[in-house]
C-alpha cells in the first residue's frame, strides 16, 4: 500500500500522551515566602499573643507577673487571680480559632472555592438555628446542649446544601455549592429570628451568644469539646492531597486514583465537627474561615499540605489579636471578639483580594 501524500492528515488517534485530557495543569501560583518560613513567623505571632492575651485586660498587670503565674499560681494574690481568669479565655480563642482556620480551609478545598467557609455556605447558620430551636422549645441551658443541637444544626444545613446543589445534570459543583449555601443561610437566617421573635427567653439567651464571644467558657467545658475538635481536625488533614487534585477537577481527581466522593463525605464530616464545636463554644463568629486560608494562599502557596496546618496557626493569630483589640479599644468596656472579626476581616480581605489580583487554588 503506498504511502499518503505529503501534507495530508492521518487518520490515526493521537498518542495517550498527546491528548488534550492529559495536558499538564496549569501551575499554582507561588506564595510570597517558604511556606516553613510562614509557619515559623506565626508560631512567634501565636505565642505573643497568647502572652498578650493573658497581659492585657481592664486591669493592668505587669509582664513579670504574668510570667510568675505561669511558673507558680498563688491564688491568694490578686493579679495572680486576675491572670487566671484570662486563661479560659485565651485557651478559648486558640482552639476556636485553630478550629475556623482549618475548617474554612477544608471546606474551600471541598468546593474548589477560594472564597468559601462556613458562614458562607450555611454551616453556621445552621448550628445557630439548632441552638436557637434548642432554647426555646427544648430550654436547653448547657454547654453539651448546645454542642448536641449545633451539631445536628451543622449537620443538617450541610446535607441540604449539597442535595440542593446537586441537583442537575452537572451535580454538586463549586459555584453550585456556594449559590446553595448563600441562599440556606439566608433561608435559616430568617427562620432563627422568626423563633427568636415568638421567645422572648429565647431572644436573652441567645443575644449575647450570637454576637460572637470568648469568655462565655470556662477550661474544663472546652476540654470535653476538644475530642470533637481533635476528630474533625483529623478528618480535615487527611484530606490535604485529595484537595490539591481537586483543584484541578473532579475527572482529574477521578483519574489520580481518588474516590472523591467518599473523600469529600469524610472531610465535611470533619468540618462539621469544627464548624459545631467552636459555634457551640462561642457563637458563630464570622471572616475567621474566609480571611485565613485566602491570606495563606497569597503568603505561602495554594499546596493544601501547607496550606490546612498554616491556617490552623493563623486561625488563632487573628481571633486572639481581634480579642485583644477588643479590651483595649473602648476602656473600660470591651467589644466582642465577634464584631472585632468583622470589622478587622472585611477590610483585610478587600486589600488581599487587590493584592491577589486574582484568587486561585
Amino acid at each position: 500500500m503506498s504511502a499518503p501524500p505529503a501534507g495530508s492528515r492521518t487518520s490515526e488517534p493521537l498518542p495517550v500522551s498527546a491528548r488534550k485530557t492529559d495536558s499538564p495543569a496549569p501551575a499554582r501560583r507561588p506564595g510570597l515566602m517558604p511556606a516553613p518560613v510562614l509557619g515559623l513567623l506565626l508560631a512567634a505571632a501565636l505565642a505573643l499573643l497568647l502572652f498578650l492575651s493573658l497581659l492585657i485586660g481592664a486591669r493592668p498587670i505587669a509582664p513579670s507577673t504574668v510570667l510568675d503565674v505561669l511558673v507558680h499560681l498563688d491564688p491568694a494574690n490578686g493579679e495572680h487571680a486576675v491572670i487566671a481568669s484570662r486563661i479560659p479565655r485565651t485557651v478559648a480563642g486558640l482552639l476556636i480559632g485553630a478550629a475556623l482556620g482549618l475548617a474554612g480551609a477544608g471546606m474551600q478545598g471541598i468546593t474548589r472555592n477560594p472564597l468559601a467557609d462556613p458562614g458562607i455556605l450555611g454551616v453556621n447558620a445552621g448550628a445557630a438555628l439548632a441552638v436557637v430551636a434548642g432554647i426555646h422549645f427544648f430550654a436547653v441551658s448547657t454547654l453539651h446542649g448546645y454542642i448536641l443541637f449545633a451539631f445536628a444544626g451543622a449537620a443538617g444545613a450541610s446535607l441540604l446544601v449539597y442535595l440542593v446543589a446537586s441537583l442537575g445534570r452537572d451535580g454538586a459543583t463549586g459555584l453550585k455549592l456556594a449559590l446553595a449555601g448563600a441562599a440556606m443561610a439566608a433561608g435559616l437566617g430568617s427562620l432563627t429570628n422568626a423563633v427568636l421573635m415568638i421567645g422572648q427567653e429565647a431572644l436573652d439567651r441567645f443575644r449575647f451568644w450570637q454576637v460572637g464571644t470568648l469568655a462565655a467558657r470556662e477550661v474544663p467545658e472546652m476540654l470535653s469539646v476538644a475530642p470533637f475538635l481533635a476528630l474533625g481536625a483529623v478528618a480535615v488533614l487527611a484530606g490535604a492531597r485529595l484537595f490539591n487534585a481537586l483543584a484541578l477537577g473532579d475527572d482529574s481527581a477521578v483519574g489520580l486514583g481518588f474516590r472523591v466522593g467518599r473523600g469529600r463525605a469524610v472531610s465535611a464530616a470533619g468540618v462539621v465537627l469544627l464548624c459545631g464545636a467552636a459555634t457551640a463554644l462561642a457563637g458563630p463568629i464570622g471572616f475567621v474561615g474566609l480571611i485565613v486560608p485566602h491570606a495563606i494562599r497569597v503568603l505561602a502557596g495554594g499546596d493544601y499540605r501547607w496550606l490546612l496546618p498554616l491556617s490552623m496557626l493563623a486561625g488563632p493569630v487573628l481571633l486572639l489579636g481581634a480579642d485583644v483589640v477588643g479590651r483595649v479599644i473602648a476602656p473600660p468596656a470591651e467589644v466582642q471578639v465577634g464584631v472585632m472579626t468583622a470589622v478587622i476581616g472585611a477590610p483585610l480581605f478587600l486589600w488581599l483580594l487587590r493584592r491577589g489580583k486574582k484568587v486561585t487554588l
